[in-house]
């Protein structure tokens, strides 16, 4: 089971703590990271530099439409964080991308389906050598080199 770092804005907190409620109760090891701070910025770049690091196999971030915490997120060198609103996106998140933080939008999902898509999110995988495999690696290349 991996290891998630979740955290959010004070608008997404009843939704978090939905989220850290059902990924517990899969058998996730989940660390809150916090919901006090008005700047969404900061816990995403805490829970994206705490994923880019290795610290947690994966991130978890919600503000109210997922929008401003993925930006964030993505500043992390390391991190590749997508903003996840169906599950395909869900999936192809991951098997396509390797995301390692998934970024939801509390206003624009209902707890259930954002549930859902998390899970969705968790349990699919990149798959080496697919197709999206040379592009997964240019978005690091580029990174590692500015």
């Amino acid at each position: 089971m991996y290891s998630i770092a979740i955290g959010c804005d004070p608008n997404a907190a009843e939704a978090k703590n939905a989220v850290i409620k059902f990924l517990t109760q899969k058998g996730y090891q989940v660390t809150d990271m916090g919901s006090d701070d008005t700047i969404y910025a900061n816990v995403a770049i805490k829970v994206a530099t705490a994923v880019a690091n290795k610290e947690y196999d994966r991130g978890i971030l919600i503000c109210g439409t997922g929008i401003g915490v993925s930006i964030a997120a993505n500043k992390v060198k390391g991190a590749r964080a997508a903003l996840i609103t169906d599950a395909y996106s869900a999936e192809r998140a991951r098997k396509s991308n390797d995301a390692n933080v998934g970024c939801f939008g509390a206003f624009t999902l209902g707890i259930k389906l954002m549930e859902k898509l998390v899970e969705t999110f968790l349990t699919s995988e990149f798959e080496p050598g697919c197709p999206s495999q040379p592009k997964v690696d240019r978005i690091c290349e580029y990174e590692n080199s500015h």
